[in-house]
């Protein structure tokens, strides 16, 4: 593998403007601008109204009852000053440090607030999905403290709290040990339109609908027959091939790099081409991108054609689809026409990892692990878990979620008016469990970037497949410095 330069070279940049505009590694509750996509996606912050920690004065950096908190947004801060204000006797004082992923600001930021040491050191720091290996098993792994080193049972109550196992895969260092644990579940299913199912497979019940398309099955088979039943009826399947892609990238049995560090293209990840272009060729999707205005659109029924739905996890319905569906009550836009079915093919999207550092001081590590544990592990009703499921972290009515834990769905409530009525954790609990996180790389936010660029020219009929292959390997060694392998 070619020396990174360029991407050494980005970092140093971006580290020292991100130092000087945050007051150095030892900034005092800095907030820099709202998260980008990448960091939405599975980042579900509290409003400010509801957020413990809106409005509060941040404690100085350092300082011997002080924990340093690094995130990208609101989110993990909020719960910190949640549980010091429900924990009397903590007797620490949270100091947040949140940058955004905007423009890859976080990680650089982070990295030398990491290396510099001192005081100002984060003792907790955040990690989402499209990063978090490079701080598990990459570059930074060197900086996480394993779990069980902060006292912590952590294999015991992984197992009594039924914690899926591709967020302890990704949690997990290159010696075996957890150093990242997270309190949202992402696994993935297909959310779909009760509307369009009834009119075209007669019935909008989900365990009916996962059988038409093949919920479990591990194939697409029925699904793409399903894709052309809808389009006889005018309606696309999904929206963009983005509604597709993280199956795709989730199924595949290997990731972007072999064990020698060379660039790799899995032929699940390769078949994205063909996707992609029959989604195009045969009007199976409305050809939109996701995150744009037009795949919102879809999301209201206003798009060029009806669409039938969209693979995600719970936080898609929650914080993406509700609030672009055109409604807030049963008969306003899509509000209340949604349901969840199994997916065809195992995938989760998103979700955040907590990490401790390990040259954090001895005395903060019972502190650290104390709230760790309850944001990951704790199962009980106190702990964090159980209230994000069922709303209650910042009191009656908040938005319900899925979360790690799948004891904790198992007994919680997870109805929901906007999927009319249906427990989403009849389907997310299972999915949590057919998911994989081994097939990951710590390139994989820029890797897919690249790659879903050339699909897309592919599919406009902009270039050949070739053309295409040819120029992402030809993108990834110029931008990263890796090689394809021969």
């Amino acid at each position: 593998m070619k020396k990174k330069l360029l991407a050494l070279t980005l970092i140093g940049a971006m580290t020292a403007g991100m130092l000087a505009g945050c007051g150095g590694s030892g900034s005092t509750g800095s907030t820099a601008a709202p998260a980008s996509e990448g960091a939405a996606a599975g980042s579900t912050a509290a409003p400010a109204s509801e957020g413990a920690a809106a409005g509060q004065a941040a404690a100085p950096a350092g300082g011997d009852n002080v924990i340093n908190l690094w995130a990208f947004t609101d989110e993990v801060p909020n719960m910190a000053a949640k549980y010091a204000e429900t924990h009397p006797d903590f007797g620490y004082t949270f100091n947040p440090t949140i940058i955004a992923t905007t423009e890859g600001a976080y990680q650089p930021a982070l990295d030398a607030a990491l290396q510099a040491g001192g005081e100002g050191q984060p003792d907790i720091y955040c990690a989402e999905a499209a990063f978090v290996l490079k701080y598990t098993k990459g570059d930074m792994e060197s900086f996480a403290m394993p779990y069980k080193d902060l006292g912590i049972d952590v294999d015991g109550e992984i197992a009594s709290s039924k914690i899926a196992q591709y967020a302890v895969d990704i949690g997990t260092n290159t010696s075996g040990d957890v150093v990242g644990l997270g309190y949202q579940a992402t696994g993935g299913c297909f959310i779909y339109r009760r509307s369009i199912a009834k009119e075209v497979f007669g019935t909008d019940d989900p365990a009916e609908i996962s059988e038409v398309l093949g919920g479990g099955s591990g194939s697409w088979d029925k699904f793409w027959a399903a894709a052309a039943k809808l389009a006889e009826n005018g309606t696309a399947i999904v929206s963009s091939d983005g509604d597709v892609w993280h199956a795709v990238e989730n199924s595949s049995d290997s990731g972007w790099l072999n064990d020698a560090g060379q660039l790799v293209i899995d032929p699940k990840r390769e078949a994205f081409l063909d996707i992609s272009k029959d989604l195009t060729d045969k009007g199976w999707s409305n050809q939109t991108q996701d995150w744009q205005d037009a795949w919102f659109a879809d999301m209201k029924g206003t798009g060029a054609k009806p669409v039938f739905g969209f693979f995600g996890p719970a936080w898609l319905i929650n914080y993406t689809i509700a609030p672009n569906c055109g409604g807030e009550a049963v008969g306003e836009g899509t509000y209340g026409d949604w349901a969840v079915c199994s997916s065809p093919i195992g995938f989760f999207w998103g979700g955040t990892w907590l990490l401790a550092n390990k040259n954090i001081d001895s005395a903060k590590a019972q502190a650290v692990a104390e709230f760790i544990e309850w944001v990951t592990l704790n199962g009980t009703e106190d702990g964090l878990q159980y209230k994000w499921a069922n709303g209650t972290l910042y009191g009656e009515g908040g938005t319900k979620d899925a979360v790690a834990a799948g004891a904790v769905m198992e007994v919680s409530n997870g109805e929901l008016e906007f999927l009319g009525g249906q427990n989403m954790f009849d389907y997310f609990v299972p999915a949590n469990d057919f998911a994989n996180g081994k097939n990951l790389t710590q390139y994989d936010e820029s890797i897919n970037t690249f790659w879903r660029d050339q699909v897309r020219a592919y599919a406009a009929g902009e270039k050949t497949r070739d053309a295409a292959i040819a120029d992402f390997k030809q993108t990834v060694s110029d931008n990263l410095g890796i090689d394809p392998a021969a």
